[in-house]
């Protein structure tokens, strides 16, 4: 049975930089709790942020595919550089997923760690830009399949789809 690495967040845990959850309330993911196959992760912690935080954006211009190679940085509005502990976090979920056996991931859209498909512009403006996060960014160049907490149903599909593949 694949397993589901799920943001920590979007399951109610208190975690994100305001230290507050952004749970999401789905039928999908009560059955796949109830499945055992929840894996909760939360790449920020596990990288060694404490909560609260202040928020962090990955630099104006670039993406998580940059921060990975070490061509740009995640900072808070100060400016402190907060890089190492995203891309620790994310090789962090990297290492759950494969030791749980996770095939498919839902994360937090707009973070710099668990983005897919927007995530903040690095000028604390609100103002948002495609581009993912380090974590969804490491997840999907390893084979994991990223979702969205929109995307429930498409991950589940998935999730089914790689069983049957197995079978």
């Amino acid at each position: 049975m694949h397993k589901v690495l799920v943001s920590a967040c979007l399951l109610g845990s208190r975690v994100r930089f305001d230290g507050r959850a952004k749970e999401v309330s789905d039928g999908t993911v009560d059955r796949w709790y109830h499945e055992g196959r929840i894996v909760r992760h939360c790449p920020e912690i596990a990288g060694g942020l404490p909560v609260p935080r202040p928020p962090a954006e990955i630099e104006p211009g670039a993406g998580a595919a940059d921060v990975l190679a070490g061509r740009a940085r995640i900072l808070t509005p100060d400016g402190r550089d907060v890089t190492e502990h995203f891309v620790s976090g994310a090789r962090a979920a990297l290492a759950t997923a494969r030791a749980t056996g996770a095939a498919v991931a839902v994360l937090k859209e707009s973070s710099p760690s668990c983005g897919l498909r927007q995530i903040y512009d690095g000028t604390f403006s609100g103002t948002k830009v495609p581009g993912s996060g380090v974590t969804a960014q490491l997840l999907t160049e390893h084979g994991i399949a990223v979702f969205t907490e929109d995307e429930i149903a498409r991950a589940d599909d998935r999730l089914r789809a790689g069983e049957q593949q197995d079978a």
